[in-house]
Parts: C-alpha cells; sequence; structure tokens
C-alpha cells in the first residue's frame, strides 16, 4: 500500500496559499485538536500571514498531539464496527453483541478513559424493492454515548460527553445513502429555517420513530437529545465538551447531532455559557447545502473532517451540484444554487491506496493505519497513483467507477430539475 502521499489540514475551497501552524506550544490534547480547527475556520483578521491562516492551514508534519487526538476518535468510532452483530444466527443480529458495561472492554478499549451511558438505534423511513429485506426495516443499534471518566476528565480538563457512530451496514440504511434530495431541517420549532436543508436520507435516518424494534426507544434523534441533555445537567457544575465522532454514514448522523444541539441551545450550561462541540469525521460525505454549512459555523460547530482523496464517499452527494456549481464567473448565483452540496469544516486529508484491495479507500482501519504512519518521522510518503505493473482489473474496476460516477451525476441533474 502506498502510504499518505500527503497530509494536511485546509479549508474546503480554500485558496492555493497556506501557512504552516505550527503546535509546539501545545500541552493538552484536546486543546490541538481545537487550535487546528479555531486556525483554519477563523475569521481572517489583519496582515497576510492571518489571512492566509485563515485561507487553509497545513499542518506540515502532523504534531503528535493532533494526531493521536484524531486516531483515538477514529479507534472509539471503530468500537461499533467490532461490536456490532452480523451472524445471522445471532439472537443479537444487527445489534451490539455487548451490554453497555462490558463493551468497550470486549472490544480491547478498556482503557479508552469513557463508560457506555446509553445505546443508540435508528431505522430509516424507506421502502425496500418488493419487500426485500424487511428485518432491516427495525431500528439497529448505530452507535453508543459515553461519558469521560474521572481520570480521564482530569486529563483532558474537561468532563467529554462523547456520541460514536457506525456507517452503513442494512439494506434500508444503503436506500437512505442514495436519497440525494435536499430537505429542510427545521429542528428549531420558533425558528424553522427552511433554508437550511441536508440529505433527505440522512435526515429520514436521524428522525424517524420505529417502535418495534426490540431496544428501540423512539427515533435516534429524541434518543440522543435526551441522554445528552441528561448528561449535561448531571455534570453541570463541571467544564464540559460535547464530541461527535462517525464514520461514513455515521459521520453525517455526527454532524447532524451536532448542529440540531447547537439550534436548540442544548449545548448549554444552565447559568450560562456554551459547551463546545466538535465533529471528528471519518470518510464523511456532504450532508447539506450551503445554508447548511453556514449556520454551522455561525452556531460554532467545529468539524474536522478526516478524508481519502481516493474515497468517492468524499464526492457524495453532491458530484455534480457542488460549492463549485452555485456561482458562474464567481459572480452570478445559478438557479440551481440551492440543490447544492457543500462540505462542512476543515479536512486532514489522506492519499492512499491498495492495488490488491480497492475498498481500502473508505475502510476506517486503513484511515486509523495511515494516520499512525504519518509521524515526524516518517510524514510523507510516495504518491498513490496506479503503480507499475497494477493488474488490468484495477484499472477496470476504475473504469466501472467512472461509469457509476456519470450514472449519479445524471440522477443528481434530473433531481434538479424536478423530473
Amino acid at each position: 500500500m502506498a502510504a499518505a502521499a500527503k497530509l494536511a489540514v485546509v479549508a474546503p475551497g480554500a485558496p492555493t496559499t497556506t501557512v504552516t501552524f505550527s503546535l509546539s506550544s501545545v500541552t493538552n490534547i484536546t486543546s490541538a485538536a481545537t487550535a487546528v480547527v479555531k486556525e483554519a475556520v477563523a475569521p481572517p483578521t489583519t496582515g497576510g500571514r492571518a489571512e492566509a491562516a485563515a485561507a487553509g492551514v497545513h499542518v506540515e508534519p502532523l504534531h503528535p498531539l493532533l494526531r493521536a487526538e484524531i486516531v483515538r476518535y477514529g479507534e472509539l468510532v471503530a468500537a461499533c464496527y467490532r461490536a456490532f452483530d452480523l451472524d445471522p444466527r445471532s439472537k443479537r443480529y444487527l445489534n451490539c453483541k455487548h451490554g453497555k458495561r462490558q463493551m468497550l472492554r470486549a472490544v480491547g478499549m478498556d482503557g479508552a478513559g469513557y463508560a457506555v451511558t446509553k445505546y443508540i438505534y435508528a431505522v430509516p423511513d424507506v421502502a425496500l424493492p418488493m419487500g426485500a429485506g424487511r428485518s432491516c426495516s427495525r431500528s439497529r443499534w448505530i452507535g453508543y454515548v459515553a461519558v469521560a471518566s474521572d481520570g480521564e476528565a482530569a486529563r483532558l480538563g474537561r468532563r467529554d460527553i462523547l456520541v460514536s457512530f457506525r456507517g452503513t451496514v442494512t439494506g434500508s440504511e444503503w436506500l437512505a445513502n442514495f436519497m440525494s434530495a435536499l430537505a429542510s431541517a427545521r429542528f428549531d420549532p420558533a425558528d424553522p429555517r427552511p433554508d437550511v436543508r441536508v440529505e433527505s436520507g440522512f435526515l429520514s435516518l436521524y428522525t424517524s420513530d420505529h417502535f418495534s424494534g426490540k431496544f428501540t426507544t423512539g427515533s435516534c434523534r429524541n434518543q440522543l437529545l435526551c441522554e445528552i441533555s441528561h448528561l449535561v445537567a448531571k455534570h453541570k457544575n463541571e467544564g464540559i465538551s460535547i464530541t461527535l465522532a462517525g464514520h461514513s454514514m455515521g459521520s453525517s448522523l455526527a454532524l447532524l447531532l451536532g448542529y440540531d444541539l447547537a439550534e436548540l441551545g442544548l449545548n448549554s450550561y444552565p447559568n450560562g455559557g456554551t459547551i463546545p462541540i466538535t465533529v471528528f469525521s471519518f470518510a464523511g460525505p456532504r450532508v447539506g447545502n450551503l445554508e447548511f454549512k453556514n449556520r454551522c459555523d455561525e452556531l460554532g460547530v467545529k468539524v474536522l473532517r478526516v478524508v481519502n482523496v481516493n474515497d468517492p464517499v468524499m464526492k457524495m452527494p453532491g458530484v455534480l451540484f457542488n460549492e463549485s456549481a452555485r456561482v458562474l464567473a464567481g459572480r452570478y448565483e445559478l438557479p440551481w444554487s440551492k440543490a447544492c452540496y457543500a462540505h462542512v469544516g476543515v479536512e486532514v486529508t489522506l492519499d492512499f491506496f491498495e492495488a490488491g484491495d480497492i475498498a481500502c479507500v473508505d475502510d476506517l482501519q486503513a484511515y486509523i493505519d495511515q494516520l499512525l504512519k504519518c509521524t515526524n518521522d516518517n510524514p510523507v510518503a510516495s504518491d498513490s497513483t496506479m503503480e507499475e505493473g497494477m493488474p488490468r482489473r484495477v484499472a477496470c474496476m476504475f473504469e466501472l467507477w467512472r461509469w457509476q460516477m456519470a450514472a449519479i451525476r445524471a440522477g443528481e441533474l434530473m433531481q434538479a430539475l424536478g423530473i
């Protein structure tokens, strides 16, 4: 496998002008990631260097504290996959194999410093063709809520509330991924903001109620808002942070939750003050339109997206209608601008590909492995383009991807035109 050819934190759509951001003075792991995200999305002040820093921030090489923070949350997301029961013969099929108290220990993360407080279940409101996969129409385990232990809270300097989401597994979830029509989120009844739109499939997964599941207690959204509100009230006399992490589809849920909490003001202390919300997105797709992105920025939701340039997931939805298709010649807003998707936050960009395993480009463990390879001694490696002598079948796979992308573009065009 070719390792990371480039590793940088950049603001999406930022100019090529960049500066190196030094983290040598950072002594706290949590502040390392926060410092980079804040620096990358902060509005420019005065002076060329400050303006360049706001345009785009490169971390060269990736600072050990920041790398450790990203890897740590990646492992906490990977725990969802390790604990997920994929045995059709099991009574816990498509749910977690372990109880809350044992889960992290059972997947080898006993020293993570978190205690799981609640499991989260979700299902999109979609109908599978010909009634296929009816078992997948029930709510399934999608992730968990955890809170930092006393020791971890002392190390971090605050009581961290963590929500971790897995990616797509069931048939209904795959179908939801391709529901690329934008729908108004309308999370705050007092101020619905109809222009803030998100992908309808992700929204359905987040908000749909289903009470026939064995462990279901309402929609994914209601479960999360209730549990996080409870934990905030419980630890109201401490410094609190809310960290949301997810892989692929799960990163979309993490971002929706972050926006939801901030829009409703649930990230506030009872006596005033704002609780910081940080989203760690691994291989995440676009979630909403530019108005959604701007609103997340206004609300102070910090998003760090770890992406692989060879991963097609990060290009969807919005393969055709995205940030670059809203304005003509940098001045004229096009008629379909409200239907264009936009990424939120800043990126940690990886570049890796394995000829023998093309699926690795979206594999969470491959992301974590690449991050671990990016040390100060080995910050970058060779280019990840196709190696000489790569089997012909891999080239054919890439050709198939091109046709799939063309089909997606055609579908998005018809959708935008109302066909």
